[in-house]
């Protein structure tokens, strides 16, 4: 009587189920150890929300928003369009295509005639010089335009920052005149004199400091002069 001798892989621990098992349960920590990085950076990646604006700084945004668009609203369609125009001539792109069109130019007009290419300009250009001497006329109107503009813009906003200086400079002066009457009014705290808080309780008279800002450039220019004059 026979007797079947052979192994089972199920009964032995180093059979084939548990290297099934055990490449499975392998198998299965990598792709568990693969997911982890993964969340951890979809994790990384999400953006956090930011705290809003004090609303003084977006009723600051809103005015410099507002003003931009009264200074746009003003502009004629045709300025607009050659300051459009004029907005490609500060790119590289049009320092490119120049070149390339004198380039292309000048190329064929060089060659020896033998070569049999045909040439449409002799030296020294006449037509190329032309039409750079046209094209740099109209480029510097066009700059000159749109900078006439930007410098109202600049002297508008000038013009808004002083009187806003002057004005925080008079609310500050006040707000020392209030201060030093409610030191002076408060009992228990001593009462003693402090000249500068008397000279800045009066606001600033700007025209006295441009005329003495004058004056002292005026002498300083006379200076150098009478300087250069001995030397």
């Amino acid at each position: 009587m026979q007797t079947n001798n052979q192994p089972n892989p199920s009964d032995s621990p180093s059979g084939f189920g548990s290297s099934d098992s055990t490449g499975a349960a392998i198998a299965l920590g990598v792709s568990q150890g693969e997911k982890t990085p993964t969340a951890s950076s979809q994790a990384s990646q999400k953006i956090l929300p930011t705290a809003p604006l004090p609303e003084s700084i977006s009723q600051n945004i809103e005015t410099i928003i507002a003003l931009h668009k009264r200074s746009e609203k003003n502009v004629p369609q045709h300025q607009r369009f050659v300051e459009t125009i004029t907005i490609f001539f500060g790119r590289p792109v049009f320092l490119y295509s120049i070149l390339l069109g004198i380039i292309l130019w000048v190329t064929p007009n060089v060659f020896p005639r033998r070569l049999g290419v045909p040439r449409f300009e002799e030296v020294p250009f006449p037509w190329l010089q032309f039409s750079l001497t046209a094209g740099s006329l109209l480029v510097t109107t066009g700059v000159l335009i749109k900078q006439e503009r930007q410098e109202k813009l600049a002297e508008q906003r000038a013009q808004l920052s002083l009187q806003l200086n002057l004005l925080s400079e008079q609310k500050i002066a006040k707000l020392i005149a209030l201060i030093e009457e409610l030191r002076q009014d408060i009992p228990n705290v001593k009462n003693r004199s402090d000249p500068e808080a008397e000279i800045m309780k009066s606001p600033t008279d700007a025209h006295a400091i441009v005329d003495l800002l004058e004056e002292t450039l005026a002498s300083e220019l006379a200076n150098l002069s009478e300087q250069e004059i001995s030397t």
